[in-house]
């Protein structure tokens, strides 16, 4: 598993490779120019801004809805549990594209935070979720026989178990900010990112764009190094399944309406708003806008291209998943970091990065599956990874001694017992990154093979000519297509809850 994980890390490393040998080549006085300017001044801020206050907010939105669908009595909580995944099946630059064309001149900060906290919210909701169905109810049973208040129970008992699954959906929401292109583009709001993709499209500016993506390692290091520490190195599983009942649920009384108007005011902004949206420009474009021909290729394309990208991150995640948990240390957090760092990336600088390589090194691998797969595996590891880190972290590793005392081998031995309880949280790593290949745009464009047109590329060519009434069935089928994924993610996330 050792071995393993390395080598994927030393995958993962390709694209920091290229920026690095890029300001080699460029130079360092060229280099430093290109980094210590104003205009990466601006960036730094408006991606400060959008860490510090869309990363909270989604952590107490989610908080908020996990407790309330699984804690309370609230009414009808099972659908609203649903209700809280299904945003995911909406990409991220749909929400931007629904929000922009209903009020326009809707852009900026509050416009990319709000957006950016109904579009990434249920990454932090799924594993807090998972995470409050697994908690053992005797811990909160014995602090309220010591006279503890509901409220200093939730602070002190609750909260500090959710630690793992917050830091895990917080670091996924910020990988995403980071990496987020389309979302942005459509409110006009500036980041890394964006000022990336501008320098390759608009001047061809490599070394600048580059050393822009340099930077943007950097804050990825310092959002790990804020994750790390906060998390810490607590364990998080038990053997057995703890207390055999079920948890006695919290009674709302006069707060049931609130409560159901907080759920009502998050499904109608992250569903509501986008479905309407889409229906709006539906019945403006008629039948007409129907090219069935065109849109039938592009979802065959792009279900391909999720599932087997989907599989293939899944199993470059198990080593390291692994290793994150059963043997923890320096080596194992600076391996764990890579995975991350590139998951950071815009998806223009990994494909150039494979581009150089296929083509100075292998290029008969140039716009191959191969490497447009592999590009989707190093993307979205972190994805897979922080799903696997979660539900591997809840299987005790002494069943894999006991599985071994038994005589099985290693491997043998960890397939029979923590590869079998991970199983849920493998699921949900594939759905979770198939739903971000689907909605993948630069990288597609530039590594996949001659003919290929995804869905996401129909819908971003047809957005960017302002044809938004033919761009809105684009939109459509990738809901539909995206929410069978997220069903198996909240069918999974109860399953790692053994529910």
């Amino acid at each position: 598993m050792q071995i393993a994980a390395g080598l994927v890390s030393l995958l993962a490393l390709v694209p920091v490779g290229f920026i690095v040998w890029v300001a080699w080549q460029t130079g360092w006085e060229i280099s430093a120019s290109l980094i210590f300017r104003p205009r990466v001044g601006e960036l730094l801020w408006n991606t400060g801004l959008l860490l510090f206050f869309a990363i909270p907010s989604s952590m107490v939105l989610a908080v908020a809805l996990a407790w309330l669908t699984e804690r309370s009595d609230l009414p009808g909580r099972r659908y609203w549990a649903w209700l809280c995944v299904a945003p995911l099946a909406v990409p991220a630059f749909v929400h931007s594209y629904a929000w922009v064309t209903l009020i326009p001149g809707f852009e900026g900060p509050l416009a990319s935070i709000l957006i950016s906290v109904l579009a990434y919210f249920p990454f932090v909701y799924l594993p807090v979720a998972a995470t409050l169905r697994r908690l053992d109810p005797a811990l909160e049973d014995a602090a309220a026989s010591l006279g503890f208040a509901p409220r200093l129970v939730f602070l002190r008992v609750v909260l500090p178990q959710l630690r793992l699954a917050l830091c895990g959906g917080a670091l996924l929401v910020g990988l995403h900010l980071l990496a987020e292109y389309g979302l942005y583009v459509f409110v006009r709001y500036d980041t890394f990112t964006t000022a990336i993709v501008d320098q390759f499209q608009s001047t061809f500016n490599g070394p600048a764009a580059t050393m822009l993506a340099g930077v943007l390692v950097a804050c990825c290091l310092g959002l790990l190094a804020i994750e790390a520490a906060v998390r810490g190195n607590s364990r998080y599983s038990r053997v057995g399944s703890g207390a055999p009942r079920n948890l006695v649920k919290a009674r709302l009384g006069g707060s049931t309406i609130p409560c159901l108007s907080l759920m009502a005011l998050t499904a109608a902004l992250s569903l509501g708003v986008p479905l309407a949206t889409i229906g709006r420009w539906l019945a403006i474009g008629g039948a007409a806008v129907w090219r069935v021909d065109a849109i039938g290729l592009a979802l065959g394309q792009t279900i391909v291209l999720a599932v087997l990208g989907g599989l293939l991150t899944t199993a470059m995640a198990v080593p390291m998943g692994w290793l994150s948990n059963r043997a923890p240390g320096r080596l194992q957090r600076v391996l764990e970091g890579t995975n991350y760092v590139v998951g950071s990336l815009p998806g223009v600088v990994v494909a150039l990065a494979l581009v150089t390589i296929t083509v100075r090194v292998a290029l008969p691998l140039y716009q191959t599956m191969t490497t447009i797969l592999l590009a989707y595996a190093l993307m979205f590891l972190p994805r897979s990874l922080l799903s696997l880190r979660a539900s591997i972290a809840q299987a005790p590793v002494e069943l894999e001694h006991a599985a071994a005392s038994l005589g099985r081998s290693p491997v043998r031995a960890l397939w029979a017992t923590t590869i079998r309880l991970a199983a849920p949280g493998a699921a949900a790593g594939m759905a979770m990154s198939s739903l971000g290949i689907m909605n993948e745009l630069p990288a597609t464009q530039m590594l996949a093979p001659n003919g290929t047109r995804t869905l996401a590329m129909g819908f971003w060519a047809l957005s960017g000519e302002l044809d938004y009434a033919a761009a809105a069935p684009y939109a459509l089928v990738m809901v539909l297509i995206s929410l069978p994924f997220t069903w198996l993610l909240h069918v999974q996330s109860k399953r790692m809850a053994g529910r």
